[in-house]
C-alpha cells in the first residue's frame, strides 16, 4: 500500500490531544475517519509525537498507508473538506514505504510564546500565548544559555511517558522579542514528556527574578523534577515543524 505523508495544522484548545483516545475528541481520531471515509476502510494513522491537551500545532507530521486503488484522490482537498475547522492539512506527498513519521524525525521546532503587556491580552491571541505581565527577553536570553546543548533533562520530564534515557541535544533555543509577545523557539533531537512547558516554567521564573541563573544549572544537574516550577500552560506551545533526512522523504512515483 502507498504511504501517504501529511503536514497539518490544528488549534489544540478544543481536542484532548493527539493521540485517539475512547470517546474523547483528539486530532488523530479526526484524521482516522477522514482517511477510512475516504479509502472506505480503516486507515491507521501515525503520528511523530504525541501533542498533549491544549498544544497547537504548525507543522505535525503524520503517515498513513492508503488503498492503491486511491491514489489519485486529491489529498489536501479531500481531507480539508472533510475535516473540522480546527484542523488543515497542509501538505501531502507519497513517500518512501520505510518513512515513518516519528522514528525517521531526526530534530523537532516547538515555539512557546508570552504575552508580556501589563494590562490585557488581545482575545485574537489568547488562546495561544501565556499571559506573563512585564517579563523581559534579556534574563530569558541568559536563562536560555544554561539549557542549550546535550544535558541529560531529567529534572524537565514530568511522568507518564517511558523512555529509555532522558539525554536529549537542544540545537537551539532562541528567544524573539516581538513587542508584546516573546515567541521561544526549542529545537532539539527529541523532547521528554512536557520539556519544553517546563523548560519554560523555569526561564519565565528567571525572568520574573524567581529563580537565578545558578539555580537553573543545579536545577539542570539535579535531574530532580520535583525541585522545578510548575509547569508552563498548554495553550502557549505550538509544534512548529518536524525535520526528516532527505533519504527518508523519497517521493514514489
Amino acid at each position: 500500500m502507498p504511504r501517504l505523508k501529511l503536514i497539518v495544522a490544528y488549534t489544540g484548545t478544543h481536542f484532548q490531544g493527539w493521540q485517539v483516545q475512547p470517546g474523547t475528541r483528539t486530532v488523530q481520531g479526526c484524521l482516522q475517519d477522514a482517511l477510512s471515509t475516504i479509502c472506505s476502510q480503516k486507515v491507521v494513522v501515525h503520528g511523530s509525537g504525541r501533542t498533549d491537551s491544549g498544544v497547537h500545532a504548525l507543522g505535525q507530521v503524520a503517515h498513513a498507508d492508503v488503498p492503491q486503488k486511491r491514489c489519485d484522490v486529491p489529498w489536501v482537498r479531500a481531507l480539508n473538506r472533510m475535516l473540522p475547522e480546527d484542523i488543515a492539512v497542509r501538505e501531502a506527498q507519497y513517500v518512501h514505504p520505510g518513512f515513518h513519521a516519528q522514528y525517521s524525525a531526526r530534530e523537532k521546532e516547538y515555539v512557546y510564546s508570552l504575552w508580556t503587556h501589563p494590562e490585557y491580552v488581545l482575545p485574537q491571541d489568547r488562546p495561544f500565548v501565556w499571559w506573563m505581565p512585564g517579563v523581559e527577553a534579556a534574563p530569558l536570553r541568559e536563562a536560555a544559555e544554561v539549557i542549550r546543548g546535550e544535558h541529560d533533562f531529567a529534572a524537565f520530564q514530568n511522568a507518564g511517558t517511558p523512555v529509555a534515557h532522558t539525554v536529549r541535544r537542544l540545537h537551539d533555543v532562541e528567544i524573539r522579542d516581538r513587542d508584546r509577545r516573546i515567541d521561544c523557539s526549542f529545537t532539539a533531537n527529541g523532547f521528554v514528556k512536557q520539556m519544553v512547558r517546563n523548560l519554560m516554567g523555569a526561564l519565565v521564573a528567571v525572568g520574573r527574578g524567581k529563580m537565578g541563573i545558578g539555580q537553573l544549572r543545579s536545577l539542570l544537574e539535579s535531574r530532580d523534577r520535583r525541585l522545578g516550577p510548575a509547569t508552563a500552560p498548554a495553550r502557549g506551545l505550538t509544534l512548529v515543524q518536524v525535520g526528516y533526512d532527505p533519504g527518508t522523504l523519497s517521493r514514489i512515483n
